[in-house]
Order: structure tokens, then sequence, then C-alpha cells
């Protein structure tokens, strides 16, 4: 029989079924995504999917920069951001044909718009487009 669900959690779950990880516990759940699905990775020898991916990168900025997000309540939910579709540079080079290197390079340089997630760059999918384009992000 399981436990009955902690009072606390009401104030992290949002009526679309989204649950809010406080920035304060971020890096501790970071971490036992990260040790889990590396055990599993290596059992299994599958990979994450890209959504997993993204929520890890997602917890590691929040870990990282926890006064990024303003909170609008006392409980420590933000409010929701405007969604962007964020590239590696793996999957940027891909879609431009060229080499992982030179999409680095364009995030490195301020070409495109990206940011910093541990030792990846994240590459802004619209300024990528603008860019191939030829217009200004």
């Amino acid at each position: 029989m399981a436990a009955p669900p902690d009072p606390g959690t009401d104030r992290l779950v949002r009526a679309d079924g989204a649950v809010v990880v406080p920035p304060g516990i971020a890096n501790e759940v970071l971490r036992a995504l990260v040790r889990d699905l590396t055990t599993r990775v290596r059992t299994d020898g599958g990979e994450v999917s890209p959504g997993v991916r993204q929520l890890l990168w997602a917890l590691q900025d929040a870990a990282q920069h926890p006064a990024r997000t303003a909170p609008s309540s006392a409980h420590g939910t933000a409010a929701p951001a405007a969604a962007t579709v964020e590239l590696t540079a793996h999957e940027a080079a891909a879609l431009m044909g060229c080499s992982t290197e030179y999409a680095r390079r364009l995030a490195r340089t301020g070409r495109v718009l990206a940011r910093r997630a541990g030792p990846a760059w994240l590459i802004n999918r619209q300024a990528l487009d603008a860019y191939r384009r030829g217009t200004a992000a």
C-alpha cells in the first residue's frame, strides 16, 4: 500500500500536470536523474530521449543560476516563459550540413544566439534559421 501524498505536493503540481522543481533542489534532482540514467544506459545500451536531455539541461541551468527564475509566488513557481527551441551544436550542424565545430564556433562568436549548458552549446533554433537565411536574428 502506497504512503499518502505529502500535503506540500499540491504547490509543486500545476493544473496542466507539469511538476515544478524548486531551484534549491534542482541540483539534487539532477544528480539523482543522471545517476539513474547513466546506470540504465550502461545496462541496456540505450539512449535517453531528446525530451529527457532537455529536462536535464534545464535542471542544470536552474541549479547553476537559481536567481534567473523569478518566482511568482511564495511557493517558488516561476512565471511561464515564452517557449524556445534549442538545438545542440551537433543537431545544428546536421541541419546546416557543416561540422559540429563550425556550429560551436558560430555559437562561441555570437553569430547565432546560443548558451552554454555544461560542456555543450545550445543554439536557438530561430536564430539559426535567421543565420541560414542571411537575415538578422
